[in-house]
């Protein structure tokens, strides 16, 4: 007769049952594995998400800022002031208004318009472009004329968010904290489930421990008992063997908790790990916050840069014009006999050689003290039958052309080199 029957011969139940306890305690061995396989889903979930949102939060503020700035290129291009002409007007305050604009000054956007004319091949402002200088006199006839041609205008605008502006980078940097900060509360809720666990594994630990040590200290009462007794009696032998399979099942319930508390330190130690993670991730994104303020520094100083350009700049055309008006009144009181027209002062300050210059006074003097001794290159053709206007040489490459004036003997007409040939023929074509 074995330990694990009754006198009768029956196997005890209780024992069958401990026996079977090993095949229960795997399945739980099996849920820590699972556990670990969703955390990091959840960490792939929640980059997958941060992803989504940054790259959705960009097409709906492209969305967004395309309306805007729809809306005010409309609102130039509804021009009413008649006075001035009508594309001048248009690029400048297009002009005026996307440079003033926060999001393209400091946030990096970029908005291409193009607008077009009524018959939707004159372009009147396209993106990039600087606006053309307003002529100094206007004739009303002229800009009403101007204003039938091109109104109403139609307008293309594109608009988009670089990744490398200013204002994707805030984007990014925002749900790059918000992922780390639901990482990190996901951590920190595992590792406490985790402690939890582990505590009360140890706490079974014990009392598993205290059990076998109580079924030994009655194994030990009962040898004693059988020793004073006769082994012959089969009750006794079977309370024994009895004894004997619940201490072994013990045993066995014991090693498994063991087991238990191994997997779970693992589970500790690997959530240790992960709070690493996050802090290399929290020095990135000091670094990507430093990279953004080098970077702000950086614009600040292409403004300021922009800014004394453009200073040099008017400086510069204001001291053009104060010298095409010097001149204006010096050949006016040298010259009487000679009209010289706005555009040839300023081709005549647009020659920076003082050579060329004093060569084209040269003639400019024998054209007004000794007209029929000067010698005509030719009579330009190509333009309008109303208008004869001739071409004079000086230094070698220089052209000057002047026709008859209607108050004074000649009118200077435009003064050029040869490679400027065309565009002058082109200009007195328009006269």
């Amino acid at each position: 007769m074995t330990p694990s029957q009754d006198a009768d011969g029956s196997r005890n139940p209780d024992l069958t049952s401990t026996a079977s306890a090993p095949s229960v305690d795997a399945a739980e061995d099996s849920q820590p594995i699972l556990e670990r396989l969703y955390t990091f889903r959840f960490t792939f979930v929640a980059i997958f998400c941060f992803l989504i949102l940054y790259t959705l939060t960009i097409r709906v503020l492209e969305g967004y800022l395309h309306d805007y700035y729809k809306d005010l290129t409309q609102s130039v291009m509804n021009e009413t002031d008649f006075t001035r002409p009508i594309a001048t007007q248009i690029q400048f305050r297009l002009d005026s208004y996307l440079k003033n604009s926060t999001w393209t000054s400091l946030g990096g956007v970029d908005v291409s318009p193009i607008i077009l004319g009524r018959d939707g091949s004159t372009l009147i402002y396209v993106a990039g472009k600087p606006p053309a200088l307003p002529p100094e006199r206007y004739v009303q006839s002229d800009i009403l004329a101007e204003a039938e041609r091109l109104l109403p205008a139609t307008a293309f605008l594109s608009v988009s968010v670089p990744h490398n502006s200013v204002v994707a980078n805030i984007i990014l940097l925002f749900y790059a904290g918000l992922t780390m900060q639901v990482l990190w509360l996901r951590n920190l809720t595992t590792s406490r489930r985790q402690r939890r666990e582990l505590e009360s594994a140890v706490q079974m630990r014990e009392h598993s421990e205290q059990r076998t040590r109580s079924i030994e200290a009655e194994l030990d009462q009962m040898r004693q008992q059988l020793h004073s007794i006769e082994p012959t009696e089969p009750e006794h032998i079977s309370e024994v063997g009895e004894l004997r399979q619940e201490r072994k099942g013990l045993e066995e319930k014991l090693a498994a908790l063991e087991l238990r508390e191994l997997e779970l330190r693992e589970s500790a130690a690997k959530a240790s790990a992960l709070g690493q993670e996050i802090g290399a991730l929290e020095d990135l994104l000091e670094e990507a916050s430093e990279d953004l303020a080098a970077r702000d520094t950086a614009i600040r100083d292409l403004e300021k840069s922009l800014k004394r350009a453009s200073k040099n700049a008017a400086n510069a055309e204001s001291s053009r014009v104060r010298e095409s008006e010097t001149l204006s009144r010096r050949f006016g009181a040298l010259y009487r006999n000679l009209e010289i027209d706005d555009r040839a002062l300023q081709d005549f300050v647009a020659l920076r050689d003082e050579g060329m210059k004093l060569q084209c006074e040269e003639k400019l003097k024998r054209l007004n003290d000794e007209a029929d001794n000067v010698s005509v290159r030719r009579k330009v053709g190509g333009i309008p039958p109303h208008l004869t206007v001739f071409e004079m040489g000086f230094a070698g490459k220089g052209r000057l052309y002047y026709m008859k004036g209607a108050q004074r003997r000649f009118r200077v007409l435009n003064i050029g080199a040869k490679n400027t040939q065309n565009a002058a023929i082109e200009y007195l074509r328009k006269l």
